[in-house]
């Protein structure tokens, strides 16, 4: 049985990635690096593509950041659009 606490399906806010330390409760990083950080390996395809749900709403596939996580996330795309406004 895995302990990842992530739902198999659904959505992720970037603040639920990177993690907020000022959020309340504090929330913390599934992967541990910078917006700015996140963003770049978002255009550059290192990382998962965006979804955008509205014109303020980016998020970003459940099952993309678990194969980020298990090793296993293949970019279908190298010419990402990478907008985050949050």
């Amino acid at each position: 049985m895995s302990r990842n606490p992530l739902p198999e399906t659904g959505y992720l806010r970037l603040s639920q990635i990177i993690g907020s330390p000022n959020a309340e409760p504090p929330i913390p990083p599934i992967i541990p690096v910078s917006r700015s950080s996140w963003l770049a390996g978002c255009k550059s395809g290192r990382f998962p593509a965006p979804v955008k749900l509205g014109p303020r709403t980016t998020v970003w596939k459940v099952v993309d950041i678990l194969a980020l996580i298990n090793g296993n996330y293949r970019s279908t795309n190298g010419d990402n659009r990478c907008s985050a406004e949050e």
